[in-house]
């Protein structure tokens, strides 16, 4: 796909996604987001083509007027929307497919410092919330939703929800999915056990002895 047509899917995908756009002029001169993104498509070829120095220099400008840093050589699919913004940070290694929506705050990073795939691999049509952090080279299905303020450490199932810290699959297929949380367990074992204890307690102290006593 040609530059001038990758641009214009970011473009679509700005005023499909977001109900505040007025049109196309409105997210040219007003949406950092579009910016941002704009930029990385122009400074992404640098990059590959193995120019020293002035990707990452530019990368820096676009990173000083739109609040968002993006490496050059991150890979980004068409169609990728970031909705407002400020804060968003997106890692050398990351992989995104088609149709992927970040909105502020968002992290794409790394936990290792070798010179490897540290970062997330992006499916299409991922919806990433306000302040969550994806962290590794794991892989985030096709469909998937990560709520707000949530941190992902494990791989994600396509057209799955995850939200939480760490992130839990919630809804898988648009299905509730229950979880087996340690400590939610451990609370139901400890009732279980403190509302045994009293039916004990009155079976020895005989009927009446805690009819005052409240537990």
């Amino acid at each position: 796909m040609s530059l001038l047509a990758t641009i214009k899917a970011d473009l679509q995908a700005a005023l499909e996604r977001d109900p505040a756009a007025r049109g196309p002029v409105d997210v040219i001169l007003s949406y950092p987001g579009f910016h941002a993104v704009t930029a990385h498509r122009l400074i992404h070829p640098l990059q590959r083509a193995g120019i020293p120095l002035l990707p990452r220099f530019l990368a820096h400008l676009a990173r000083f007027v739109t609040g968002i840093e993006i490496h050059p050589a991150a890979q980004l699919g068409k169609g990728f929307f970031i909705d407002h913004g400020m804060g968003v940070v997106i890692g050398e290694t990351v992989e995104s497919g088609e149709n992927v929506t970040l909105y502020q705050g968002v992290t794409l990073g790394g936990v290792s410092l070798q010179k490897v795939k540290r970062h997330p691999t992006l499916g299409n049509n991922v919806v990433i919330g306000a302040g969550a952090s994806v962290l590794g080279p794991i892989t985030v299905g096709d469909n998937a939703k990560v709520g707000a303020n949530s941190v992902v450490v494990r791989d994600v199932p396509a057209n799955a929800t995850v939200v939480g810290m760490p992130a839990k699959v919630v809804l898988q297929n648009g299905e509730p999915v229950r979880t087996s949380d340690p400590q939610s367990l451990l609370i139901r074992q400890l009732a279980d056990r403190v509302a045994a204890l009293e039916r004990k307690l009155v079976q020895l102290s005989g009927p009446g002895a805690y009819d005052d006593v409240a537990i």
